[in-house]
């Protein structure tokens, strides 16, 4: 199992706790990278060198929301091969189908208990660290 490069897209600062106490208590060493919304994950993106593996993106953020950061990222030729997966509290029938249209690789509702969360977290990131990554 590899250790992964994640971009965590969230607004909510206690959102991005509670991932590092998931990760702390899971012994999960990836590294995370935290950015507050679609905009500066592009700013990001776009500076950075070093590619992250996968995108776990919140829907509901100021500047540049989920879906609109998402229509940009898959229509950059490089930028669009990173698996995003969005990780939400939205159950919305028509956001979950905007966002396969577009191109995600899952969408995961973020459990309330945070038991439930960690179990969540713990099966994406196994997932991913042993699919095969570009």
């Amino acid at each position: 199992m590899k250790f992964l490069n994640i971009l965590f897209i969230e607004d909510d600062a206690i959102e991005g706790i509670r991932l590092n106490r998931a990760l702390v208590s899971l012994n999960q060493k990836h590294r995370l990278i935290e950015v507050s919304n679609g905009l500066e994950a592009l700013n990001y993106l776009k500076s950075e060198n070093n590619l992250p593996d996968i995108i776990l993106l919140d829907l509901n953020m100021p500047k540049l929301n989920g879906l609109e950061f998402l229509k940009i990222l898959k229509t950059d030729q490089f930028l669009k091969i990173i698996p995003t997966i969005v990780f939400t509290t939205s159950n919305n029938g028509k956001d979950i189908t905007e966002c396969y249209k577009v191109g995600i690789a899952g969408y995961i509702l973020k459990p309330l208990k945070y038991e439930d969360y960690q179990i969540v977290v713990k099966k994406v990131l196994d997932y991913w660290s042993t699919n095969e990554l570009i």
